[in-house]
């Protein structure tokens, strides 16, 4: 491939990213006046596609909002942050370097054959959300992905019995920050193609990274396979779950919300809402918190 080839290749992967990461932006409010928004670098491609994408955003937006981008070295063997600290001393941007043995916690504490990933999410976030707070961050940005929503949908859909992907954008339990995706609704091929184009220099991961057989990997083989015989299965999911029919569904309280909303029943003449559920459930239809839901 030629080195024009190359550069119209990178061109064009990066306006479909940024026009789908604007969008978002857009859609869900990600972005508001006066944010100072912290931008999680782990060091892998999304979280280097994410800071870029936001770093060629916020310059645009007709309001202000400033970016700091934190990365946590959790003292795994090997690591080696020099070249992610280089990228971002380049950028011009805010960074700040943590380290905390998040590493040892986990290794020490999950069970031979158990995986890390819960574990280790919820230790970093919380050295995350202390940053957060010191640094006077009011939003958190997080690098998942279109794929990484969809296979969360089927994780809970198969094996927790619940009906649960990833917003893009929520509110944390402790009611701190928000929490944003802004590339939601971006393709996993695409920013992989991107950052190999890119050339970010990417950095291993040897807790989650490393286990083998995971569910996850699971359900993205399971897409890969479905999308063999129909190519937009991807897209088609994702479409899904901004396309939900609260009234061909048997939770009782999302059906009450739903006619209390002043929501139609599109099956029949509008029915009286159901009455809910005897346990006390109750639906939060506004910054619905999916703290465990990370990756």
């Amino acid at each position: 491939m030629s080195l024009a080839s190359t550069d119209t290749t990178l061109e064009r992967l990066e306006r479909r990213l940024y026009r789908t990461t604007r969008a978002a932006c857009e859609a869900y409010a990600l972005l508001e006046p006066d944010d100072h928004v912290m931008v999680a670098m782990s060091g892998g491609k999304d979280s280097y596609s994410l800071f870029t994408l936001l770093t060629k955003l916020v310059p645009r937006l007709p309001f202000p909002v400033r970016l700091t981008a934190v990365h946590l070295d959790q003292k795994q063997p090997g690591y080696d942050g020099a070249p992610l600290v280089a990228f971002l001393e380049k950028s011009g941007w805010p960074f700040e370097i943590l380290a905390e043995d998040t590493y040892s916690v986990v290794t020490t504490h999950v069970k031979e054959g158990a995986t890390y990933c819960s574990l280790c999410s919820r230790l970093r976030r919380g050295v995350l959300y202390g940053a957060a707070e010191r640094l006077g961050c009011n939003k958190i940005a997080l690098g998942h992905h279109r794929d990484d929503s969809l296979e969360t949908f089927l994780l809970n859909l198969f094996y927790a019995g619940k009906l649960q992907a990833m917003p893009a954008k929520y509110r944390t339990d402790d009611g701190r920050f928000d929490v944003i995706r802004p590339l939601v609704d971006c393709a996993e091929k695409d920013i992989a193609a991107y950052a190999a184009q890119m050339g970010y220099p990417i950095l291993p991961c040897n807790l989650c990274g490393s286990q083998e057989n995971l569910k996850r990997d699971k359900m993205t083989e399971l897409l890969n396979q479905l999308e063999k015989d129909n190519p937009n299965l991807r897209a088609i999911m994702a479409n899904a779950l901004r396309n939900v029919r609260p009234t061909h569904l048997n939770d009782l309280d999302v059906a009450r919300a739903w006619f209390q909303a002043g929501g139609e029943d599109r099956r029949a003449p509008r029915a009286p809402a159901p009455e809910p559920v005897a346990d006390g459930r109750r639906l939060r239809l506004i910054g619905v918190s999916n703290e465990d839901s990370e990756r």
